[in-house]
């Protein structure tokens, strides 16, 4: 049918043929669940006349969002003739809806004629979509409250009341996912301002980082920062550093934020859940007082280093960097807590440590580890995305790496899961060749020659000193920009990373 019978609609009282002749009148005690059944009219009606107003609603109405079951039938057999380039009207669906009981009361097909026939326009049609899925978000909500109450009243020893609550949230947070129906094409112009003002607030920044800094040198040349939206996996194997060049990454740019009054870093909230908050403090507060973690442990502490820890403390308490050391967190409780943050106090970058160590949904019990990772990993791409910030995440290596000669990780050495891969937006491996041949010192093998040997230990103390206080930071997939290595320089006194000094400026030669 042509477009020229539009006009402004009106859809006809209810008395004029279009009641639901089985729809009792509710109880004047009972409540019912909020619909609209003329706004469901007419928009079948609208629909059967054009079928090209299907196109206004399509994206995001289904079948099960109509309240009347009988609407939802005539909508599922309405797109399905219309996604297949069929038309869809009260003649070619006569033969689905014939013997359909739902209709009998309503005289069967003919139901279908009376909708088209109370139709005068189908200008509006996008209009009742979006009524008919509003009414249904609110029927959804409305479920998951009685759920929630009724959950609340058992007593179930296996499940506690934060394990409710988190589940009330992962379903109000799915709620709103799927419900959002302003999501669509945007003008590439549009997309192409924001690249221009993104490259201009690089430009105009002195270290030229378009994202968070990490304040590494080389690493932000190579990343450009971290970049909101973005899911960064930083993984290693034990003692390689990967805590703490997290916890260095995650500082700086909070020192940043302080220093630049915004301009540059961000605000940090860091989920430690493998160390608590004082030990992570302490470490921050070793590395930026340059006094030992572990002689601050052990009490072994001089005069001299207490101003030290006063002047280091006094910066280090205006830095804004949140920490929470809640163990085995859900990650619908890692989404609520930086919600929560990001409205308190503003949030620009998200630590977790490490996501081994958080939990998948609590209403998921039964599923494998690597189908839980994979839950836990879209959920951090959820978060990188939702609240525009970086996610860097850690992750532990497989023990392969251990069984090779060749020690340097690689993207299959990923534990359980390949979802991680293929979420992560950037992924980084701290590798330290010094931690290896520290515990390779050479040993005179039986039979061998004095000279042999100390060739061989020779070339190891060559070449542990060319790698000693320095690590790598092995960048093996990066989606917006090349692959490749940063080295830098390692304390491990102080578990601090920094920018390695390759070349040095030793004056003008005679």
């Amino acid at each position: 049918m042509d477009d020229k019978t539009t006009q402004l609609f009106e859809p006809r009282p209810l008395d004029g043929g279009l009641s639901r002749a089985g729809a009792a009148k509710p109880a004047a005690d009972y409540r019912t669940p909020p619909h609209n059944e003329e706004a469901e009219q007419a928009l079948l009606g609208a629909i059967l006349v054009n079928n090209k107003a299907y196109e206004k609603v399509g994206e995001f109405l289904r079948a099960e969002h109509f309240y009347d079951p009988a609407h939802q039938r005539i909508f599922s057999a309405i797109a399905k003739m219309v996604e297949r380039g069929q038309i869809a009207n009260p003649v070619t669906l006569k033969a689905y809806f014939d013997n359909d009981p739902e209709l009998a009361p309503d005289g069967g097909a003919g139901y279908l004629a009376q909708l088209a026939a109370n139709v005068v326009t189908v200008v509006n049609a996008g209009d009742y979509g979006k009524t008919i899925h509003d009414l249904f978000l609110r029927r959804q909500l409305i479920e998951v409250g009685t759920d929630m109450v009724n959950e609340a009243y058992q007593h179930d020893l296996d499940i506690d009341a934060m394990d409710q609550i988190e589940t009330a949230e992962k379903q109000l947070f799915d709620l709103a996912s799927t419900g959002d129906v302003r999501g669509g094409f945007i003008a590439f112009s549009e997309s192409l301002k924001a690249a221009i003002t993104t490259a201009e607030t690089a430009f105009r920044r002195s270290s030229h980082v378009t994202g968070v800094t990490t304040g590494l040198r080389d690493m932000d040349r190579k990343l450009g920062g971290l970049h909101p939206s973005d899911l960064i996996i930083l993984a290693g194997r034990p003692s390689m550093g990967k805590t703490a060049l997290a916890t260095n990454i995650a500082f700086n740019a909070a020192k940043a934020h302080m220093r630049t009054n915004g301009g540059e870093g961000a605000p940090v909230g860091f989920f430690s859940l493998e160390m608590s908050a004082e030990q992570l403090a302490t470490r921050i507060l070793a590395g930026e007082a340059e006094v030992s973690g572990d002689k601050i442990r052990r009490g072994e502490i001089k005069d001299s280093d207490f101003p030290k820890f006063v002047a280091a403390s006094q910066e280090l308490s205006r830095v804004p960097f949140f920490v929470d050391d809640t163990p085995a967190l859900t990650i619908a409780a890692v989404r609520t807590r930086c919600r929560r943050l990001k409205r308190t106090h503003g949030l620009g970058m998200v630590v977790v440590d490490y996501l081994q160590l958080l939990r998948g949904s609590s209403t998921r019990g039964n599923e494998n580890r690597v189908q839980e990772i994979s839950e836990i990993t879209r959920g951090l791409k959820a978060i990188a995305k939702e609240l525009e910030v970086p996610v860097l995440a850690l992750s532990q290596l497989s023990r392969a790496v251990e069984m090779r000669e060749d020690k340097r990780p690689q993207l299959a050495d990923l534990r359980e899961s390949g979802s991680i891969e293929q979420d992560a937006d950037v992924v980084m491996f701290v590798y330290r060749e010094q931690y290896y041949l520290e515990r390779g010192e050479p040993a005179r093998r039986p039979e061998e020659s004095e000279d042999k040997y100390n060739d061989r230990y020779a070339n190891w103390q060559k070449r542990y000193a060319e790698v000693h206080n320095t690590a790598e930071a092995i960048i093996a997939k990066q989606r917006h920009g090349p692959i490749g290595s940063v080295r830098m320089f390692f304390d491990g006194q102080f578990t601090k990373f920094g920018d390695l000094d390759t070349t040095h400026d030793f004056g003008p030669t005679e």
